[in-house]
Formats: structure tokens, sequence, C-alpha cells
């Protein structure tokens, strides 16, 4: 896993969500609808008196509010009336592609010369509807839309009477039935509460009356078919849906929270490390002969166990360096002083592969077998040699598998079981995470803020796991167990100066080889810290500084690691009717809003 592509990820998604929190904070008002009472009248001639109220808070300044009502083919509105309590106001109506729109303009005053301005205002419609009760040749219907998608905010309260022409022999229906808070019927009046209904979702009430209740009913619409049977069918398959997702749901919702569970199993099973008989506090000597790319692959690389990376690169030139095959010196200019790397191309032969691949991929970029370390950055900065440098790092990688750390060979040091799984929980979570948030986020159903919750639980883990170092879910082998017990050990010392300082080596030699290996192991600079305070302490005949110490003291080390960094970045550059209608599908509805 990139960590720093989700780390740019991350920071994108941040800076997009300031970016629109920015934008929603430059229009300092809003408006919500705290309260609305919608009255219903059936009357036996089929005509729907409507009466809706709406509770309007406002904070900042408003210019007034819309209602748009839709109108189905032969459906038509009359006797509209607007009545404004809490300011003064003025509305027009016009009618335009199959719905009425009412435009209520509000002022503070009389005088309409002040527009409205945090305050609560509530505006009640009064009308008429004909061909929206529908009477079949075996039961009247009304389906009716008591809060419309296409409103612009949510309702936080909304409270239903219906007025019935009859008392006997009436079913009902309120769909989606998770919004209901109470509903009951007594005699020919049904009344019902709602919680908070969202922006964007209906809430509809289906009435099933028996046709006695209707004579000469002029303003019903006729349908000369049987339609009780279908219409209760219809609801029956509603609720088994809205049943089915909340099923759904929850299920999904539990397989995300609950997850992660499956990662202390792994454990359990992978990633507990055996019994091994050694019990040392440090290392003073190299616990292996192993070359220091390899040492870096086993030790250094927990994300990736196995695979060098770039410090077994630089630890494989520092190897080099302190075997002479690059001899080091420093040119000096008038303002300047550059590193020298010269290259003895008689030890060539010698070589193991992987070090002949670091020996001409550094040869690129030499000139008459000179390498300008200081400059080797502006060298790789360009896409042309950042892919050739990538290129060769990835051939080297290949060199260290097949000399020393095959597939075969690192499972002798550790079994990867248990990192494979969390790998794939990694991918199969996030996927999930993604797809889970998604549909909570697209649905009104109560349990999909259940399923946000196991979106988000298993997002976490799922890439909280990508960040664990390899070891913790796999497992190290026996002989791999105290191949990194000692090689940690001897990291451990490395890195504690008050160790070196009791038990500091007597040969420069050995100072080398510690430095070699602390860069492989990540410790370079701990290591040349101690030996800037010992190495003046060394009297024996053969004491030197050395080309090893000379380069790091030239911030050779810290320049390769810039210059190969910029060559891995420039190689990557950024890129860039008259039929049944279903639930939901019934008269009235539509929405509104504020201007």
């Amino acid at each position: 896993m990139d960590h720093k592509k989700i780390a740019v990820a991350v920071l994108l998604s941040l800076v997009i969500l300031s970016s629109a929190n920015a934008i929603y904070a430059g229009d300092d008002r809003d408006y919500s609808i705290i309260d609305s009472l919608i009255e219903l009248t059936i009357n036996s001639n089929g005509l729907l008196h409507v009466n809706e109220s709406y509770t309007y808070s406002f904070d900042g300044t408003f210019n007034g509010v819309y209602r748009d009502i839709p109108l189905k083919e032969g459906e038509s509105i009359d006797n509209i009336s607007v009545y404004i309590d809490g300011a003064y106001g003025t509305y027009e109506e016009s009618e335009s592609n199959g719905q009425k729109h009412l435009k209520v303009y509000l002022w503070a005053d009389k005088a309409h010369t002040k527009k409205i301005h945090d305050q609560e205002v509530t505006i009640t419609y009064s009308y008429d509807m004909k061909n929206v009760v529908t009477l079949y040749n075996d039961i009247g219907s009304l389906q009716y839309k008591l809060w419309g998608e296409n409103w612009d905010c949510d309702v936080e309260h909304l409270k239903t009477i219906v007025h019935l022409p009859g008392s006997n022999d009436i079913n009902y229906y309120l769909n989606p039935e998770y919004y209901n808070l109470s509903d009951s019927i007594n005699g020919n009046i049904i009344t019902a509460e709602t919680t908070k209904i969202p922006s964007g979702e209906f809430y509809e009430l289906q009435v099933l009356m028996p046709l006695s209740d209707f004579t000469d009913a002029q303003y019903a619409k006729h349908v000369n078919v049987d339609g009780k049977d279908q219409i209760m069918q219809k609801q029956a398959e509603y609720k088994g849906s809205v049943s089915f997702w909340g099923t759904v749901f929850t299920v999904l919702s539990a397989i995300g929270i609950l997850s992660p569970l499956s990662l202390v199993y792994a454990y359990l099973k992978y990633g507990r490390e055996p019994k091994v008989n050694y019990e040392g506090i440090y290392e003073r000597e190299l616990p292996t002969d192993d070359p220091p790319a390899m040492v870096n692959a086993l030790i250094d690389n927990k994300s990736n166990i196995g695979e060098p990376n770039l410090k077994g690169f630089e630890a494989t030139i520092m190897d080099l360096i302190d075997r002479k095959v690059f001899k080091m010196h420093v040119e000096e200019g008038e303002h300047t002083k550059d590193l020298i790397l010269e290259f003895d191309e008689s030890k060539y032969d010698s070589l193991a592969k992987h070090e002949q691949t670091v020996y001409n991929t550094l040869e690129n970029f030499s000139d008459n077998g000179l390498l300008n370390v200081s400059k080797l950055s502006s060298q790789l900065n360009n896409e042309t040699s950042g892919k050739y440098f990538e290129r060769k790092f990835e051939q080297w990688k290949d060199d260290i598998a097949n000399e020393y750390l095959g597939k075969e060979r690192i499972s002798e040091y550790f079994n990867d079981a248990g990192s494979t799984f969390g790998s794939g929980f990694t991918v199969g979570g996030v996927l999930l995470a993604v797809i889970f948030g998604a549909v909570s986020m697209f649905s009104n159903h109560p349990s999909s803020g259940l399923l946000m919750i196991g979106a988000v639980v298993l997002g976490v883990f799922s890439i909280g796991v990508s960040f664990l170092p390899e070891d913790i879910l796999g497992q190290w082998t026996p002989e791999g167990r105290v191949y990194y017990l000692k090689w940690n050990n001897f990291k451990k010392f490395l890195k504690d100066n008050s160790l070196i300082n009791e038990h500091p080596p007597e040969s420069i030699v050995i100072w080398n080889k510690y430095l070699v290996y602390g860069t492989a192991l990540g410790v370079a600079d701990e290591v040349y810290k101690a030996m800037k305070l010992h190495v003046p302490k060394i009297h024996d005949d053969d004491y030197y500084y050395g080309d090893l110490y000379w380069f790091h003291s030239y911030a050779g080390l810290s320049m390769l690691n810039s210059a190969f960094n910029d060559g891995i970045s420039a190689a990557n550059p950024s890129s860039s009717g008259g039929g049944f209608g279903g639930v939901g599908g019934g008269s009235g509805g539509g929405g509104g809003g504020a201007f």
C-alpha cells in the first residue's frame, strides 16, 4: 500500500471539504420548516379539499417562498387561497410543465418596505383538487403525497388530518412507514404524525373507502376495473421491500462492524511468534555475514518482508565504497566542494549480480569513470533519467530475490499467510466501505445510519491495517525469529550510544562495517555520531578515517537518498394515469423552497 498516495488522498479530501464549507459559509442565510399540518377533506362528490400549513424559521434575510404542486393528466386545482401569519405578503400563481407554481412574497412591515429577517412565518395554502380521488369498480381510493421529493429542505415534524366521507370498512397506508411517529383512525378521521422527513424523500397516504361513501362523484376519476386486490398487493409488496432492505442493511452493518474481529483471528492463527532458544539483549558483532541488502530486506522493510528498499540500495553503495570499488575524493571549486566517486573497473567481475547492477546504475550518470554525487540529484530530476533509475532499482530487487531471497528462501524465514490476509482485508474492506457508505448516503431507510457506522468502522480498520508492519499479522519461522532478534538487537546496539561507549570497536574496519549495516538498518546517522566520538581514540597502526567515514561526513549518504527519491518522483509525474400507481406514485407532493 502506497502510504504517500493515501496521505495525498486524505489531504485532498480535506481541502475539498474545507472549500465546500467556505462556499457554504459565504451564504450567511438559511431556513428550515419546523412544522407542517396537512389537512385533507374527501367529499362524497369526489372533490378533495386541501389545507396545508408550513411554519418556516428564517435565519437571515429572505424575499419569500414558493410552492410547486404537480398535476397528473386530467387533474385540476381550483379555489386557491394563501394565508400568511407572522409577516405581510402577496402571492402570484402560474401553471406550466404539469404543475401549479405559487410564489409568495413576504415583508416584515405592512408597507412592504422591509424584507423578512430572522423570524418565523406560517404559510397556509388552501385549494380544491378534482380527479384525484379514484373510483374503481369495487373500491374508492385516494393516493396522495403528503410530502414530496422536490422540497429543498427537511420538515422537522408533519401532522396529517384526513376527513373521510364515511367511517366504515376503511383501510389506510402511510409510506414509508418508518417515518410514522403515530397514526390512528377515529370514526371518519385519520390522524398521523411523523418524525423528521429529509429533503428528497416522500411521505404518502393511500386510503381505501367503500363505494357507498360516494354519491354523484362527478369530481372523482372513474376507472372501469377492480382495484382493491391489486392495490393491497402493491402495498404488501412495498412493505415487504422495506422490511427486506432493513434486513439487508442490518446484515451489512453487522459485517462492517464485526469484520475487524477477523483480524484478531488472523493474528491468533498466524501472527503469534514461535518460542525460540535465544535470550540475547544486544549483539556487538555482525550476527551473520549476509550482504547488507539481504539484511535490509528481512529486517528493515517491515511493510514487505523479503523485499529490499532504498536503504538497502544505499547500503550496497556504502559497502562498495568500503571495499574500494568506489574511491572517494573531494573536488574543491572557488565556492563549492563536490563529492566524487571514482569507479575501479578492475573489480567489476568479482562483484555479485546485485552489486554489478548498482555499479552499472551509477556508471550511467558518471563521466569518464567519475560520478559527481553532489550533482546526481539534478541528473535524476527528469522523467527519462528517473524512469531509468526506477527500472534499474527494480532490476536490483530482482537480483536480490534471485541471489538470496526467492519465495522459497523467504518462506524459511517468514510465513506471510497472516499478512496476505491483512492485505486482502485492506483491499476488500476499503471497497466494501465505499459501497456501504454510498448506499447509506443515498438511502433514508432507518437502518442506513447503522450501515454508515459499519462503513466507517470497516474503512478505518481497513486503512489502519495497511500501516501495520507485516510481522504483526505474519509470523517468523523459528529460524527467521532468531535471525530477526539477533539483527534487531544489533540495531539496538548501534542506536544506543551508551552501549557503544562501553564496548567501542578497536578497529576502523569494524566501524566501517557498522556504518554499512547501520545504513541497511536505517541507523547510519547514529553510527556516524558515535564514530566521531570514538574513532579519534583508536591508536592502532592501521588507523585512518577512510573513505566511508568521509563520504558520510560530506553528506554523501544524504545526497544519494535525496537523488534517488528525486528520480523516483520524476519517474512518476502527476497526471492528471388510470393504472394502479405503485407506492410513491400518488398525486400531490411536489416541493417548494425559499428565495
